[in-house]
């Protein structure tokens, strides 16, 4: 079964709508803010990777605000424990039984602020409920719901006294992305509106989150030739021959990329995946899951110009795909 004209016609038309309730808070930066939708629509999670005063919060809370569900700040620290984050078991002496307290894991979308200040033990709370979407306490599973968004952010300077994400983790991430200083002109308008001091505020909900759970269904539905397939799978291969690569593309990775391109491209209004979508996803999907050897660094190649080289280097499919 796959998706209708009407049905993705629809899709991208409130997905525009989501997207310009969005910007009311996030000035100028249509692309991150499309991007971070698509994970929550692909049911995947989007690590934000930025330097201070960037937006990545902003970006988190405007989100979680055009979203009619439940959403909540966890602020990483050193001593932060896991039980902070998935919740505890408390004896009840009048009932005379042991009771669950959930966590501020449990809400719709989840703000993990500058997740790699905290502990790799609290860090690793986060594996089974972004991979599973439930959390076990005492031997007790207990589901967080659908739609669940974890958004992570983190600061790539200050490293000192932070712990860097492990691989495994990392692949847990569909996307990872970076906000980037705004224009001249979102920059002029920002600073126009200074007296706004809570720019998210502004966002209210567009869209419940029953109609969340029915764009992921019709994203799933979108159609994806064998030729694209066959597209996602020789860069996957390319990309573990590359120089410097220590890590190439994993078979998570490529259904990470198969996914988000299937919203992607229902956001464009399509009912199928053409290459360029792939080609526009490969750096978010990809950026975190490559792993590169130390000489790099020292030859100035980072996993920027490797996907670069990866793209260049294998062809797309020429014929007119889901024509």
């Amino acid at each position: 079964m796959t998706i209708s004209h009407e049905q993705a016609e629809w899709f991208r038309s409130t997905f525009d709508q989501l997207t310009d309730n969005m910007e009311k808070a996030v000035l100028g930066k249509r692309h991150v803010v499309r991007l971070a939708l698509t994970c929550l629509l692909s049911e995947g999670h989007v690590l934000i990777e930025d330097f201070p005063g960037t937006g990545k919060t902003m970006l988190a809370r405007a989100l979680a605000n055009t979203v009619q569900g439940s959403h909540a700040r966890i602020q990483f620290t050193p001593d932060l424990l896991p039980s902070d984050v998935t919740g505890v078991t408390v004896y009840d002496q009048h009932k005379g039984t042991f009771e669950f307290h959930p966590g501020p894991i449990f809400h719709t979308i989840v703000l993990a602020d500058e997740i790699n200040r905290a502990s790799p033990k609290t860090q690793s709370a986060l594996l089974e409920v972004m991979e599973e979407g439930r959390v076990t306490v005492d031997g007790v599973a207990h589901p967080v719901g659908k739609p669940f968004l974890v958004i992570a952010t983190q600061n790539p300077i200050e490293q000192a006294g932070t712990y860097r994400l492990p691989e495994a983790q990392l692949d847990r991430f569909l996307m990872k992305t970076s906000v980037g200083y705004p224009d001249r002109q979102a920059t002029v308008e920002l600073l126009n509106n200074a007296a706004v001091r809570d720019r998210a505020g502004l966002v209210t909900p567009v869209i419940t989150a029953a109609t969340i759970a029915q764009m992921s269904g019709l994203a799933d539905q979108v159609y994806v030739d064998p030729a694209v397939i066959g597209y996602v799978a020789e860069l996957a291969e390319e990309s573990r021959r590359q120089p410097h690569v220590k890590l190439g593309l994993s078979p998570r990775g490529c259904l990470a990329l198969v996914r988000v391109a299937k919203t992607w491209a229902c956001a464009d209004g399509r009912d199928h995946v053409v290459p360029d979508d792939i080609k526009d996803l490969a750096e978010p999907v990809l950026s975190h899951r490559l792993l590169l050897d130390a000489e790099a660094q020292f030859s100035g190649v980072d996993v920027q110009t490797v996907i670069s080289r990866l793209l260049d280097s294998v062809a797309p499919p020429t014929d007119r795909v889901g024509a």
